[in-house]
This record gives C-alpha cells, structure tokens and sequence, in this order.
C-alpha cells in the first residue's frame, strides 16, 4: 500500500510469485468514472471510492473462502479504507511502500501510460494516514531488498503468532519495521 508511483504493483507481482499467491491490482477494479476523474486531475472523494472498496473486499473474500492467498497491489490511503477492505477477513497483512515526494514524483514523471498524473500526487500525500499496523518498508531499497525485508517481516510475524498463540489466542499486535540502510 502507498501512494501512487511507490512501486506497489512491483512489489505485489514479486510477492506474490514469491507466495505463490494470486495477485490483483486495485486499479483494474476501479469503476471507469472514478479513472476519467483521475485522469482528468480530479482527486477521488471517500463517495467516489466507497464502491471501489466494496469491490476489493468482495474480491479478497471470495478468494479467501477458496482457500487462496492473494496479493493486493492498492493505494489504501486511510484507515478506514483498510478496514473496508479487510472487513470480515481472518486476517490481513499491510506492507506501506515508504518514500518522499520528490522521489515518487520523479517516479511518475518517468511512468508512460498511466492514467494517475503526477498533479494528484499531492492529494494522496495530504490523504496518507500512516499505518501504524503494517510493515515498513522503504522504496530506497531495491525491489530484491524489499521483497526480502517482506518476507522477512512476514515469516516473522507468522512464527510470533505460532508462539502467542500456544500462550494467549487472539492477543498479538506486531508492527515490523525496515528503515532505510
């Protein structure tokens, strides 16, 4: 999760093959209005998204009744946003693509062919919240860094509640963190 142009889809195709994981990207399911408005320069409203966060819920849901384990390339700005699309789920990991402005803005600039301008970036900034819940990792890292500081994190997370599990169920919070070297 991150603001557009941090390297989620990048991410999310390698996790996801690392996982052996369906992937999906939130943009593909992003009603055509909601992409004209962006394209056009308007940011979207929490209205404009309500839809769009329905959509990936359902999504995650009916792979998770299946038995999948899906990899999620989304912006999920704010927290109600990741609640909306975690909603009902067992459980859902968060992985924040971190990095500045400038960086991400040059990112953009260099990024043909994508709907998202560079003029909206700023309005994602101003709506980020930043996940307390999630994993951290820097976009300054290399794709390979941030896939292995994913997994990393992950595997951590996974045996801790194997161990917390054994002692007090349902009472695990774990935040992980990869700053930049």
């Amino acid at each position: 999760m991150g603001v557009s142009g941090c390297g989620k889809t990048t991410l999310g195709r390698a996790l996801a093959a690392r996982l052996n994981a369906a992937f999906l990207d939130a943009d593909d399911f992003h009603p055509a209005i909601n992409v004209e408005k962006m394209r056009a320069g308007t940011p979207l409203t929490d209205v404009d998204r309500a839809p769009w966060l329905f959509t990936l819920n359902h999504q995650f849901r009916e792979r998770n009744e299946l038995g999948a384990c899906v990899v999620l390339a989304c912006s999920a700005l704010k927290k109600a946003y990741r609640a909306a699309i975690s909603a009902g789920l067992p459980r859902a990991h968060w992985i924040f693509l971190d990095g500045s402005f400038e960086l991400i803005a040059a990112r953009l600039r260099d990024r043909p062919n994508h709907y998202m301008p560079e003029s909206l970036l700023r309005s994602q900034f101003d709506s980020l919240e930043r996940p307390a819940e999630a994993i951290t990792i820097s976009i300054e890292l290399s794709p390979d860094e941030q896939i292995d500081a994913a997994m990393i994190a992950l595997c951590d997370y996974q045996k801790t509640q194997r161990l917390q599990e054994r002692r007090e169920p349902r009472s695990l919070v774990v935040r992980s963190t990869k700053t930049e070297t």
